[in-house]
């Protein structure tokens, strides 16, 4: 896999933790008026796509706690308030998930696929292109979380 796209997906999970170290967990954990969720679920959610899209529909295993997938899977919002343990628990999985993908990558682990259609509208048929893909997801979804982060500040 392409170096440069790793550096790119490394390099916005490392954005969106920087984001998440200069909110408060109050922040982070807060809803602002006019969106419909919180920072920490769009990085939730972030960590949860990338093992659905390139684990699940590979008929692999997900490096993660099911239960993160339960919360912050395509169709959740934030439910709960998220203390700091699970926020640095999920700070480690942003970077390690990614880790853990190219070793699997570079061992051949993604064989089958089950093709999906993303709601961005993208075909997925492999787990190469579901990694060609989900970079725009994270970035889309900081985007979303910077969004929230300026929306807190005017307050």
């Amino acid at each position: 896999m392409e170096n440069t796209l790793f550096k790119t997906i490394i390099q916005t999970r490392k954005n969106f933790i920087e984001l998440i170290e200069t909110s408060t967990t109050e922040e982070v954990n807060e809803v602002p008026a006019g969106f419909n969720n919180n920072i920490i679920w769009n990085f939730g959610h972030i960590i949860c796509s990338q093992q659905i899209l390139c684990y699940k529909l590979a008929n692999v295993a997900p490096v993660i706690e099911a239960q993160y997938i339960l919360d912050y899977q395509k169709g959740t919002k934030p439910e709960k308030f998220i203390e700091a343990e699970e926020i640095n628990i999920l700070k480690d999985l942003a970077l390690s998930t990614i880790d853990k993908l190219a070793e699997d990558l570079n061992n051949n682990v993604f064989v089958s696929y089950n093709v999906r259609t993303t709601s961005y509208g993208i075909e997925l048929k492999s787990a190469i292109e579901a990694v060609q893909f989900f970079p725009i997801h994270d970035a889309y979804h900081y985007g979303c979380a910077s969004s929230i982060k300026k929306a807190l500040n005017k307050k």
